[in-house]
């Protein structure tokens, strides 16, 4: 629950700045920020991927270039989704996405990463150098 809140908090930071940066996207309040950003993880979390597997071809065709494409229709649909949260033209939505990700990657660049995610390299380490000496 907890990597969940501070994943949706990242989130809402990073739609909050990108409304502040892009004037082609509008939020309205607070509140539907918070609700703009649990939607935008909705849609990226169940269409998206849908949605990716769906236009599979076009992304193949133009070496990844579609996935672009792909980033703004979910942003935008978000944005339908969410009254408060507009997005003025597909371009805007585009950016947007963009912005959204590389905000998010840059905070979520200052976190530590959760014990569990260690938990590999670790054991790879005792493996390649044995146990420790008793004490």
């Amino acid at each position: 629950m907890k990597q969940f809140l501070v994943h949706w908090a990242t989130t809402a930071v990073a739609l909050g700045v990108t409304a502040w940066v892009l004037p082609g996207v509008r939020i309205s309040s607070l509140a539907a920020l918070l609700v703009a950003a649990l939607a935008l993880g909705f849609v990226n979390a169940v269409i998206k991927p849908l949605l990716l597997l769906l236009t599979l071809p076009f992304t193949v065709l133009t070496l990844g270039l579609f996935y672009f494409v792909v980033n703004g229709l979910s942003f935008a649909f978000a944005a339908w989704l969410v009254p408060g949260f507009g997005v003025r033209s597909f371009w805007s939505a585009i950016l947007g996405a963009l912005l959204v990700g590389v905000v998010s990657w840059f905070i979520g660049s200052f976190r530590q990463a959760e014990p569990e995610q260690h938990r590999h390299v670790d054991v790879r380490h005792i493996k390649r150098v044995g146990p420790p000496p008793p004490p």
